[in-house]
């Protein structure tokens, strides 16, 4: 992501997980098969700066030979992949020799969506910015201009781009693309792809939050963030969510402090892509996860954190990324071929789910994120206990306030619906969720659990079961694309329940709380969630709300 991140994630103990163990393993259980059908995708995208004004060490030679080498690499492994360019590397006589050189058949040349001088002042503009590549939000994004002027812009890069390489690009990148300027690449240009930056806080000033979590979404036309609802309202370029991000501890990095660090597979990350344990976990997983629809992971670095930084991280993960191709367990491709493939197969945006089962030496912790075009969730297991740790509403009528107004300040903000949020809920103290609790000898307590089974056979259906411990009793919990259900088997009896619990300085967006639904209020966004099945409460002072089942049955509505 930006040059400064710093990544506050957990010390790993440095342990070989096994690798290709468990690879032969899901071969011998007859699931190559399924492999095929729901593929596991990976991209590796670098992207391409000219210039780094935040360090002098960096300078313009020091960031080609980044290019250089990881272009070396890939083709040391056969590796294809996607290079994005920033207009001022465009214009790079260096770089335009270098790329051209590369056979198309597995290399693809696109767009790197950030705003430098010269593309400004070419369109006609004069320059705001402190540096010839400034990084805040209003100069160096789209956000930072008016749609009139985000249209100069996007004309001026195609317009060299096509003069320099014959063809307009068919994948536009970047950390985050306002609507008006991705529809009009669409209308105009025909771009079929598009990346943006993973979830995160405050990281570079930039907070994207609560979206589709991973894999791929078609926008809104309101706001690129937000995924559709609907096909006629969606903006027909899918957005694939960039970095690998921990789906265990990226969440929760920086609680209570309102900024995030950094976990992910970004190769310069010591505790995560940097790191041979990590990065051989996080692939297990990957590959081996149920994840519905199909699996997607971008790989690659930008050329600003240079390659004395990202060789390691490198080292490590092409190698392995070569030995999952060849074993047919991983499909890698351009940005531009994923696109085409996801416009082929989904009309609207699918359901997925990224699962760990196993996390890393010495952590218990389990976690299933699913997203759908209605809503994301994110439940998760700790120390034999579950809760919801996050739950946000998709709605295509919210419209970003970037849609037609400037941004002025240096901080960049897209959100969606809270339900349930485990970070801007949480402090240090008190950590937000909606657990699962019962009455048990007349007090409520957690219930504990173990032997935690995931299915996916069932198109656009995820079934979760979840044995409890200390009674006999299974949880399950099924989602499709628009609600879930929460059942017990096993012990009519148990008094079980769902409590949301959020620290007493957290902004909710609860105005009031019927049986049968919520009614909510989030940038000044009407919206609920309604109780199917089941009823909410209100127990006492320490619980936002309670959800009693009916039945043996909580069944939540997100449409």
């Amino acid at each position: 992501m930006g040059f400064w991140k710093v990544s506050f994630g957990s010390v790993f103990l440095l342990l070989m997980l096994g690798f290709s163990s468990c690879s032969n393993k899901t071969k011998e259980e007859g699931t190559e098969k399924k492999s095929e059908e729901q593929p596991k995708i990976v991209n590796i995208i670098n992207f391409i700066r000219l210039l780094e004004p935040r360090s002098e060490s960096i300078t313009e030679d020091v960031l080609y030979e980044t290019v250089v080498k990881q272009v070396e690499m890939m083709q040391e492994y056969h590796l294809g992949g996607t290079f994005l360019l920033q207009y001022d590397a465009l214009l790079d006589k260096r770089y335009q020799n270098l790329l051209k050189d590369l056979p198309d058949s597995s290399f693809e040349i696109g767009a790197w969506w950030e705003i430098p001088q010269p593309l400004v002042e070419n369109a006609g503009m004069k320059w705001r910015g402190r540096y010839p590549w400034d990084w805040h939000a209003n100069v160096g994004f789209s956000t930072g201009y008016t749609p009139e002027e985000r249209e100069k812009l996007v004309d001026v890069y195609m317009d060299d781009f096509e003069a320099i390489y014959g063809y307009y690009p068919k994948s536009v990148g970047s950390w985050f693309i306002d609507a008006h300027t991705l529809n009009y690449m669409y209308e105009k240009y025909g771009i079929i792809a598009s990346c943006n930056c993973k979830d995160q806080v405050g990281t570079d000033g930039y907070t994207l939050w609560g979206g589709y979590w991973n894999q791929a979404y078609y926008p809104s036309k309101k706001n690129a963030y937000m995924p559709a609802q609907n096909r006629e309202n969606q903006i027909p370029v899918p957005v694939f969510r960039m970095l690998g991000s921990d789906p265990v501890r990226q969440y929760d990095d920086g609680v209570g402090n309102n900024h995030q660090g950094v976990v992910s597979l970004e190769p310069v990350y010591p505790k995560g892509g940097g790191d041979s344990t990590w990065v051989h976990w996080y692939f297990d997983q990957f590959v081996n996860g149920p994840a519905m629809e199909f699996a997607y992971v971008q790989a690659g670095q930008e050329n600003s954190f240079t390659w004395e930084r990202m060789k390691k991280g490198f080292e490590i993960q092409l190698p392995l990324i070569a030995q999952l191709r060849d074993e047919k367990r991983v499909t890698v491709e351009t940005l531009a071929e994923s696109g085409s493939w996801f416009k082929e197969k989904f009309p609207v945006t699918p359901a997925t789910s990224v699962t760990v089962t196993k996390d890393l030496p010495g952590s218990d912790k389990k976690t299933v994120w699913f997203n759908s075009r209605y809503y994301r969730a994110n439940l998760f297991w700790e120390k034999g206990t579950f809760r919801f740790r996050d739950i946000h509403l998709f709605d295509e009528n919210l419209a970003s306030d970037y849609l037609t107004q400037k941004l002025t300040d240096t901080q960049c903000t897209y959100f969606t619906l809270p339900f349930v949020d485990g970070f801007f809920w949480s402090s240090k103290n008190s950590i937000a969720g909606l657990r699962l609790k019962g009455n048990v000898d007349g007090q409520d307590v957690d219930l504990p659990g173990d032997d935690l089974k995931i299915d996916d056979s069932v198109p656009g259906q995820l079934k979760i079961s979840w044995n409890l411990k200390t009674v006999t009793a299974t949880m399950h919990m099924d989602m499709d694309e628009k609600e879930f259900s929460v059942y017990c088997s096993g012990n009519p009896s148990l008094k079980w329940f769902l409590d949301l619990s959020a620290s007493s300085k957290a902004e909710l967006p609860f105005q009031t709380i019927h049986p049968e639904k919520t009614e909510c209020r989030f940038l000044e966004t009407d919206y609920h969630v309604e109780a199917k099945q089941g009823s909410f409460v209100l127990p006492g002072e320490d619980v936002v709300f309670r959800i009693m089942p009916e039945k043996n049955r909580i069944t939540l509505a997100f449409n």
